[in-house]
């Protein structure tokens, strides 16, 4: 996994609420396995026409947002079914770090298990990035990981909470099987001893 310390970039704003995984990344794209690919299908259902022409209304297909890294999106982001392919779809399109001031639990930690990080803000907060985030390529989002804060445009800061072990994996790119593997010295002692132990099994 792509360690995460200091992104940025410009952010999109996505005002919308209850944005479900469904808007995310449709169902008739959940038949692959691959995590690579999914971006075309990212909320193809709004950004694309019937014709398959593109939607020139649709946030991501504006010029100042078509390579957007952050996402500034209404409360309850992430709800409904509990795909995967979400996280996946946004990561392949390029956004690392989606803000609101809510999201559904299993979004929210799939997003940490594939490099991305959501922040919850205030609805404060949320409304002064939103003003930042509309203001096109011109204004671009700095978040800071380590420091746990998002650096605006104009020198604004907005502080964010982070449980400490799913700050250290993003830091460090340890996903669910980099963590195992951080662990493969004891587990091959173990293996060892138990060989020695039991040299018929």
């Amino acid at each position: 996994m792509e360690k995460f310390t200091v992104l940025e970039g410009v952010a999109a704003p996505m005002k919308l609420v209850n944005v479900d995984t469904d808007m995310i990344i449709p169902k008739q794209y959940l038949k692959t396995i691959q995590r690579t690919g999914l971006g075309k299908g990212l909320f193809s259902e709004m950004r694309y026409k019937e014709d398959g022409s593109e939607n020139p209304d649709f946030v991501l297909n504006q010029p100042a947002y078509r390579k957007a890294k952050i996402l500034v999106a209404g409360d309850n982001f992430g709800c409904g079914s509990s795909r995967e392919h979400a996280p996946w779809a946004l990561l392949d399109f390029g956004i690392r770090c989606v803000i609101s001031t809510s999201f559904a639990d299993i979004f929210y930690n799939n997003c940490f298990k594939n490099g991305i990080l959501p922040i919850v803000v205030s609805k404060s907060d949320l409304d002064k990035l939103f003003e930042d985030a509309e203001r096109g390529a011109n204004a671009t989002l700095t978040v800071d990981l380590a420091a746990q804060e998002i650096l605006g445009p104009d020198g604004g800061k907005v502080k964010f909470e982070i449980d400490p072990f799913r700050k250290r994996c993003l830091l460090e790119g340890l996903d669910d099987i980099g963590l195992t593997l951080q662990k493969a010295p004891a587990i091959a002692a173990y293996e060892a001893a138990k060989g020695a132990e039991r040299p018929w099994l």
